[in-house]
């Protein structure tokens, strides 16, 4: 779950809801910027997909009692996450071993710091994942597919990002945003000189990008739950979630 707190309430926005965006967004951007034609379909794939072991653990959201708020995917114990990670990219595989390798490669580099054995467990079995899928689609030894596909893995990685920002960040204020995105996004793409790409609220409703690498201005539509804190006090927060009405936000791209 995507959690944005404000003074009265939480906006929850659930990872498949933010993925499914991800994936417009990638649908949106110029094709030449996918490089290998051939792979297009299943870097689409991957990037819409990317969080479907979220769907089962944000249809359920849990109170973290500690920060006094709901568990966000960044606190979310990891212990109990990787059970559902390893049942996403199960999931995400038998749909196509290339896009099931970049979800890998995407997960595993969130828990490769982690020295909890599950975990460490975890990232081994997807290693081994990882070198399997490199046999089976022949990309072991060739440097050029190599790259393309770690270029790939950056092309995700920003999609996922800039879905992020909008789910994270409070339309319109540029002062507050997310210590995620204050200098910019991390991935660096040859087409834009290897600089940061920097996105910035024009105002509530839009948001320019320092370099944009979509066809034209898009709009998005996120879906996300405004809960109340004093209704999470009363009925506890799983209940007060299942009776917020879910809410729209459109988002420009420009």
């Amino acid at each position: 779950m995507i959690i944005l707190e404000r003074e009265q309430s939480f906006l929850m926005v659930t990872q498949n809801d933010h993925a499914q965006i991800a994936g417009v967004i990638a649908q949106n951007c110029k094709k030449d910027y996918f490089f290998d034609k051939n792979r297009t379909q299943e870097v689409l794939l991957a990037i819409k997909e990317h969080d479907r072991g979220w769907i089962e653990m944000d249809s359920s959201p849990v109170w973290n009692d500690k920060t006094e708020k709901p568990y966000s995917f960044i606190d979310y114990p990891l212990s109990l996450k990787i059970t559902f990670y390893k049942k996403g990219l199960d999931e995400v595989e038998k749909l196509s071993k290339y896009a099931g390798l970049l979800c890998s490669l995407h997960y595993s580099s969130f828990i490769q710091d982690s020295s909890e054995p599950a975990v460490r467990q975890f990232w081994k079995e997807e290693k081994q994942r990882q070198e399997q899928l490199t046999k089976e689609l022949q990309l072991t030894g060739d440097k050029h597919k190599q790259e393309t596909l770690m270029y790939h893995l950056d092309l995700l990685k920003f999609c996922d990002y800039l879905s992020l920002f909008i789910s994270l960040n409070e339309p319109g204020d540029n002062k507050g945003i997310h210590p995620f995105f204050r200098n910019g996004f991390p991935q660096l793409f040859p087409f834009v000189t290897d600089k940061p790409i920097v996105a910035h609220w024009e105002n509530q409703e839009t948001v320019s990008l320092s370099f944009s690498p979509l066809k034209k201005e898009m709009e998005v539509e996120l879906p996300y739950r405004a809960v109340m804190q004093d209704q999470i006090e009363k009925h506890g927060l799983l209940q007060a979630y299942k009776d917020t009405p879910v809410s729209i936000r459109r988002v420009v791209f420009q």
